[in-house]
């Protein structure tokens, strides 16, 4: 319930709506209470005596308690649908900002798919734990307390019915609801896996057709839909139980009352006007447990999906700007002394250990080492992706967590090894980098980048639409415009994450005469060709992690061995331990 609570602090504006919903409710209900009274009084005395216009009378007041029942029922529904809804949707947006907020640490820890999930399907649950159950969560409890005393004070006998079968019912349901409520939490649990299946068979459809894997694909579907199909029966099958279990209880109350009931009339303790009135009472009184029963199962759900999403609201963020944080960057140089980083607290291992690097500003390095030596790693610590474990890196002479976070990564500009774009237009795509650029702009940024060939022969150019995902370019098309983003944030330090292995090598050497063309920024490269990396100012080696060597191509060339190798490999066609073969 702590959860529950807590995010009916986001109701806001909302919570106005919720208040009157919930007063309407209240006149709603008090109208259709006064209504079998107004019925005991026709049948006892406009029908036993026979007067057409009591009879009329009380059948007008029936008529516009009904009216008024019916007018206040539906203003209620629309204050508790622009609350529910504006609920959740303030909700979603909490935990999207939130989601913004995260680092990447924070991201590890849920998967994509299953934070989907709990913006959607679980906000939706609390949206329908208002809309449909706030009614009867108003409702009921006055239904049952006024049920009750107005049928205690028209028989007191009668009314002891009311207290042998309500604890009957209360225990039953209770018995439900301390089954299926562990159950909702498996259940959410299994739509996660099912959006992971298909956010996985989608982003990959282009690789599923290509190896012709689509009834692999349609197999592991099935088994993720026929496991949420199953859960969603075990859990369903007994929730619906309550209604079983209401019914039994209702009818049993009802043949009681009417054997008591007949037998009071036979024996002149009770009007047949007092007893049809009682009924009216049983019915409304027995409804309200019901309605009580299936708010409690909205609730039981709605906990479970108010968990999952305060975990992604109270997830502790990894890493935040400081107070008074250093808010300029002050050059591009970069320092690493004596850096350990692992990605767990409880790794084993180390990604990286005893790294020890100083790049000055406006310098140009190369980064070279084997699949899993952690290049990328070392790079991400730059713009604070991810905090060190140990030690300590240095940007423009400051330790990177005395920045402020924009301000940081603001300065540094990094294409990643995962080229990412966005749904809409090139421009719209390239003005990621500045906001505020013109088209001439955007273009010399592109013929920095070689993409200014491909967009030219482009129908619309600039605003050609690039699909989801940008699927309608090519890889090295996509890695052109990533890099030509970046150049726009003109930042102060320039990392390109083996950012052109789709381009060849003739286009690569124009953007790297292009990139040596801009002052005064620190250009880190990690890359896989020896030509990529050969005419920077310095290239380091990086093995399991740490710094293996460094020094100039001409350096390493003559005493590396590592190098030697991968220039041999990649150059020459083979060497063995560093001579020509």
């Amino acid at each position: 319930m702590r959860d529950l609570k807590r995010l009916f602090g986001y109701l806001g504006p909302y919570r106005r709506d919720m208040i009157i919903g919930m007063l309407l409710v209240v006149v709603e209900t008090c109208f259709e209470l006064v209504i079998p009274v107004l019925m005991s009084q026709l049948i006892d005395v406009g029908v036993k005596q026979r007067d057409v216009s009591y009879i009329l009378q009380k059948g007008a007041q029936m008529g516009v308690c009904a009216i008024l029942s019916l007018i206040t029922g539906l203003l209620y529904a629309r204050f508790a649908a622009r609350a529910a809804y504006g609920w959740g949707a303030r909700i979603r947006e909490a935990e999207f900002e939130r989601v913004q907020e995260y680092a990447f640490s924070n991201i590890d820890h849920f998967a994509a798919s299953s934070l989907i999930t709990r913006m959607t399907t679980d906000v939706t649950v609390l949206q329908n734990a208002i809309n449909g159950g706030f009614r009867p969560l108003a409702r009921a409890p006055m239904m049952l307390i006024l049920g009750l005393g107005f049928s205690f004070a028209m028989n007191p006998r009668l009314a002891v019915v009311f207290f042998v079968c309500a604890p009957v019912l209360a225990v039953a349901l209770a018995l439900i609801l301390r089954k299926i409520a562990p159950m909702y939490s498996v259940l959410q649990r299994a739509v996660d896996a099912l959006n992971n299946v298909v956010q996985e068979g989608l982003t990959a459809i282009r690789a599923v057709k290509a190896f012709v894997r689509g009834e692999y694909v349609e197999e592991k579907f099935a088994t993720a839909n026929a496991a949420l199909m199953q859960t969603s029966q075990k859990t369903f099958h007994y929730a619906t139980l309550n209604l079983p279990a209401f019914q039994i209880c209702m009818y049993t109350c009802v043949v009681l009352i009417m054997w008591f009931g007949g037998n009071m009339i036979l024996g002149g303790a009770l009007q047949v006007g007092e007893l049809t009135g009682f009924l009216s009472y049983v019915l409304q009184v027995m409804n309200s447990l019901m309605m009580l029963s299936n708010v409690f199962l909205l609730v039981t759900r709605s906990l479970a999906s108010a968990s999952r999403v305060s975990e992604v609201l109270d997830e502790s963020i990894a890493f935040s700007s400081p107070e008074d944080a250093v808010e300029e960057v002050p050059d591009g140089s970069v320092d690493f002394e004596n850096v350990s980083f692992k990605y767990h607290e409880d790794a084993r291992e180390y990604a990286l250990s005893g790294v020890n690097l100083h790049i000055p500003a406006g310098q140009t390095v190369g980064v070279l080492g084997g699949t899993g030596s952690a290049k990328s790693t070392l790079v991400q610590l730059i713009p604070r992706l991810y905090d060190v474990t140990e030690g300590v890196v240095r940007v423009g002479g400051h330790d990177v967590r005395e920045y402020d976070l924009r301000a940081l990564r603001d300065a540094v500009g990094i294409v990643l090894q995962k080229n990412v774009l966005f749904s809409g237009t090139v421009r719209d795509n390239l003005r990621w980098g500045d906001p505020n650029a013109d088209d001439e702009t955007l273009w010399e940024a592109c013929r920095a980048a070689c993409a200014d060939d491909f967009l030219k022969n482009m129908p619309k150019g600039l605003d050609t639409d690039l699909g989801q995902g940008g699927v309608n370019v090519s890889g090295g098309q996509k890695q052109r415009l990533c890099i030509a983003r970046t150049l726009l944030k003109r930042p102060k330090i320039l990392i390109f994450d083996d950012s052109t292995s789709a381009v060849d090598t003739a286009t690569e050497g124009r953007i790297r005469a292009a990139l040596a063309k801009i002052p005064n920024v620190t250009k880190i490269i990690i890359a896989q060709r020896v030509t990529s990396v050969m005419e920077a100012d310095c290239i380091y080696i990086l093995e399991d992690g740490r710094v293996h060597a460094s020094g100039t191509h001409a350096q390493l060339l003559a005493s590396d061995p590592i190098y030697q190798e991968i220039y041999a490999s990649q150059m020459k066609g083979g060497m063995a331990d560093g001579a020509a073969v």
